[in-house]
């Protein structure tokens, strides 16, 4: 049982930051949420470390949960829950250019639940069609749709100045 646990505890370590990023980018930037999902996901592993560490790749396993987890979330929010137009958490100065990241948060913000969970698997998360496919139960014709749909809408957005933000 210790074997088991410091071999989760290893994982957990390794990975909780790579999933609290794609957390970040699934919520939009919300932090709070992030940290949330991120702790369930790795609770959900735990639970089921035995099996999960048997698995090929408990790095994809984890990100299929994450992303089950964000869009069950979803799901279930309560219609007293209002997102907000401002960002809470203002980012580091010096970590890159902070008026993209922004704007390309708020674009995000904006799309259905799934269709940002498409663009985070495919884009952030540089998933193949049928990997996001298989991580969000749908059809590679469905994620395709959505990819199109998705990036469509960014593009909308994103106005004119689409260019401009692809030479950052």
């Amino acid at each position: 049982m210790q074997v088991r646990g410091d071999a989760y505890a290893e994982f957990a370590a390794a990975r909780a930051g790579h999933l609290y990023r794609s957390a970040c980018l699934l919520t939009a930037g919300d932090t709070h949420l992030a940290e949330d999902l991120v702790q369930e996901t790795l609770g959900r592993l735990y639970v089921r470390w035995g099996r999960v560490a048997r698995v090929g790749n408990p790095a994809a396993y984890a990100q299929t949960v994450l992303t089950r987890t964000f869009l069950a979330h979803q799901r279930r929010r309560s219609s007293t829950e209002r997102a907000m137009d401002v960002l809470p958490d203002r980012p580091d100065a010096g970590a890159g250019d902070a008026s993209l990241r922004l704007t390309l948060l708020e674009a995000l913000a904006r799309l259905p639940a799934k269709d940002r969970a498409v663009v985070v698997l495919r884009y952030w998360e540089d998933r193949s069609i049928e990997e996001t496919a298989d991580v969000l139960n749908a059809s590679s014709a469905a994620v395709r749709t959505r990819c199109v749909r998705a990036l469509a809408r960014m593009r909308e957005l994103l106005g004119e100045d689409l260019g401009e933000y692809a030479t950052h």
